[in-house]
């Protein structure tokens, strides 16, 4: 989306022009969802979302409730009001816990010595559900808002919400910080007021301290679309009024709205698909308005899928079975196996490779079609059972990635023939998955086409810079790739930026560390065309349960050099570790051949785990590009449909001076897969990293084709939380 400033100038007062800026970055993450969200109105049995208040948590206008979200929702919210705007995204990680991450930008308020007249504010919230809501008990929930940020918005709560009937619902809280600072009837202590400076550290030493004050507030379903509220406010809005100090120095800051009262009013309006606009009378003086979308990765458009129907299995004659003269026939063999991969084709399965006995089959096999791997190894199946004769009774199917062999899963066909009406799991009982370290039949298709050339268009986003919170780069990417053996491949892309801003950073960015990451707007500016990477890449199986990645080049945009890759990864296991080890040198702002003097020698030891329940962890311990040691932390939430939400953080000996605003690196990810949104299979996905600055301490290699996410999709915990879909 493209705005032109000096048209826009016209439209709107100078000042709003800010507030538009500001708000870009909330817009990217509603624009982002926005065709979900016009596809969501045929979701199927999608539980109906809590209404949301204006800093994107469930409440009523200006305060909490004890409401929780549907289990693993993601909403993205946008509000305004007072020249405040608020861009919010949040995810119920649990069905009792929620997280919030806040992007806020304050017209007229300048708690620092900024030359700009807007301030812009990041912020973390965690909701807790105490009680769920009972016949004659009300939910109870405590909130921790700004938890680790600057300490603006930070407050905490206890709140308590009961439905009387179907439409009524009665909310009553105690709040402290923010929350407690209008109508205090108590104090817990002295609380902190003033900002810190760099943010990023938790504020324990505030919560639940201070003055304590009541909130409360009622709501009315009018039916299902309309709903009213009235609510009793406990924020004095003390820093946007100019009346309570809170910079860094102590000052008192310019009012930037008038408090006239402590009651709020408004409604919400739903739309068919789940989603919510809202609009509201706040403290007596101001009109907000807030549009919220809803969408939860555990439901789809097509749940099942649109695809064409799957092959049905051909039950084998009594007299087949025992038909052996075939095997002798080495033509009748090849015309077999050239039959089977036509059929595979057909499906968007590639037959690499088989080794075919009188009794029994190992078939190679690559999927760039099916995200759901049993899906494939099932459609796999099913042509075997067809086109093999009778009297192949054991079926062993090893699927490849970049010529390594990550699993063998071997089906009786008997039983594919008996259960084929049955539930999955009864198949999945019967089949044995183990590692494929010497089963993998040779590769054949010498004449295959081993090049791929793709140009598509794409897009570079750098968030948070206080002179202008989003910045974007968009262009021509031209990729190509050539396998000179299954194992052993060259790749590059050259990418053509055609228009954007990520050059025109004017801001100093100060820091104690070399730099490593920090001159990205360079890297932006003369970076046009650029060489993005250029590698040659070798995968292998140097042994069971391990695999290993060579690659040597320049190997992503700011860095060239050699990266090596060890991973121990049983096929039945939970657990992985893995070992790498990176000499790089730093490349020319232009990002053509030459090289730069810093050079650094980085790696890490890390740990992988399958918690269960969708839940993910990994620990990368080691040495980062500016030569500070620490670790990373990284948990994610993922579903069997390929979406994937989660969180990292990285801590490292940089202290917080030397790190920089911010203080320690930390960021939110999310992978949604397209055959998610399509309903058609498709192995493509996107990749959003919501980083809070670009900084130089904790920061990694970005080196392409890490072999954990490539090895695991195929072993036995992963391949179980689909199989549902193996019969599909």
């Amino acid at each position: 989306m493209t705005f032109h400033r000096p048209l826009i100038a016209h439209l709107l007062p100078a000042a709003r022009l800010r507030v538009v800026r500001a708000s870009l970055l909330g817009g990217v993450a509603l624009i982002g969802f926005w065709p979900m969200m016009a596809a969501s109105e045929n979701l199927f049995a999608v539980p109906e979302s809590p209404t949301h208040n204006m800093y994107g948590v469930p409440g009523l206008i200006d305060m909490p409730t004890a409401d929780m979200a549907p289990d693993a929702q993601l909403s993205s919210s946008l509000s305004h009001f007072a020249g405040t705007t608020r861009s919010t995204l949040s995810f119920q990680v649990l069905p009792r816990l929620s997280g919030s991450f806040r992007y806020t930008a304050i017209d007229g308020y300048m708690p620092r010595d900024y030359t700009l007249t807007t301030y812009y504010d990041r912020s973390f919230d965690l909701r807790y559900q105490l009680l769920d809501e009972g016949q004659y008990r009300p939910a109870v929930t405590v909130g921790l808002q700004d938890f680790i940020g600057t300490g603006l918005y930070g407050a905490e709560y206890i709140v308590a919400t009961k439905g009387i009937g179907d439409k009524l619902r009665l909310t009553g809280g105690l709040g402290w910080g923010r929350l407690g600072s209008s109508g205090a009837v108590g104090s817990t202590g002295t609380r902190p007021t003033a900002l810190l400076g760099q943010g990023g550290i938790p504020t324990y030493d505030r919560w639940f301290r201070g003055d304590v004050a009541p909130f409360g507030g009622i709501s009315y379903q009018v039916n299902d679309r309309l709903t009213f509220k009235a609510e009793y406010s406990s924020d004095a809005y003390g820093p946007e009024r100019g009346i309570t100090p809170v910079a860094v120095d102590g000052n008192r800051l310019p009012a930037t709205f008038d408090r006239k009262s402590s009651w709020n009013i408004g409604a919400d309006y739903r739309f068919k698909n789940g989603n919510q606009l809202s609009i509201y009378s706040l403290y007596g003086s101001e009109v907000g308005v807030q549009l919220s979308i809803f969408n939860n990765p555990r439901y789809a458009k097509a749940p099942s899928g649109i695809e064409t129907a799957p092959t049905p299995i051909r039950p084998r004659s009594a007299a087949s079975l025992d038909q052996l003269g075939w095997s002798a026939d080495d033509l009748g063999m090849r015309a077999t196996k050239q039959k089977l991969a036509q059929a595979m084709a057909a499906d968007g399965l590639k037959l690499e490779g088989m080794t075919l006995t009188a009794r029994s089959a190992t078939l190679r096999m690559s999927n760039d079609s099916y995200n759901a791997e049993p899906q494939a190894i099932g459609r796999a199946a099913r042509h075997m059972a067809r086109v093999l004769p009778g009297s192949v009774e054991q079926f062993t199917i090893v699927p490849v990635s970049r010529g390594l062999a990550l699993s063998a899963v071997t089906l009786q066909r008997r039983d594919l023939e008996r259960l084929e009406h049955a539930p999955a799991e009864a198949l999945l009982a019967r089949t044995q998955i183990t590692d494929a370290y010497g089963q993998v039949p040779a590769y054949e298709l010498s004449n295959e086409k081993r090049h791929k050339f793709s140009v598509a268009p794409y897009v570079t986003l750098s968030v948070f810079d206080p002179d202008n919170p989003v910045r974007v780069d968009a262009g021509i990417r031209a990729s190509a790739s050539y396998d000179i053996t299954p194992s052993l491949r060259f790749s590059g892309s050259i990418a053509k930026k055609l228009a954007g801003n990520l050059d025109s950073v004017t801001r100093a960015i100060p820091s104690n560390l070399p730099r490593v990451r920090t001159d990205y707007a360079e890297y932006s500016k003369q970076g046009d065309p650029a060489l993005e990477h250029l590698t040659l890449t070798h995968f292998g199986r140097p042994g069971r349960d391990l695999y290993s990645r060579m690659t040597v080049g320049y190997l992503e945009t700011m860095y060239a050099g050699v990266s090596g890759e060890l991973l121990w990864k049983p096929v039945d296991s939970r657990l992985a570790l893995g070992a790498e080890l990176n000499y790089v040198k730093q490349r020319d702002f232009d990002q053509r051949l030459g090289l730069r003097d810093y050079e650094v020698a980085t790696g890490h030891l890390s740990a992988y785990y399958d918690f269960g329940n969708g839940f993910h962890g990994q620990v990368d311990a080691g040495r980062y590009l500016a030569g500070d040691l620490g670790a990373t932390v990284s948990l994610d939430r993922e579903f069997a449909n390929g979406w994937r939400v989660g969180a990292y953080a990285t801590f490292t000996d940089v202290t917080a001076d030397d790190f920089g605003e911010g203080s320690f690196d930390k960021g939110i990810r999310l992978t949604i897969p397209l055959a998610w949104a399509l309903g058609k299979p498709t192995r493509r996905e996107n990749d959003l990293v919501i980083q809070s600055l670009t900084r130089d301490g904790g920061a990694r290699l970005n080196v392409n084709d890490r072999l954990y996410g490539r090895v695991r999709d195929y072993h036995q915990p992963e391949l179980a939380k689909e199989w549902g879909r193996v019969w599909r």
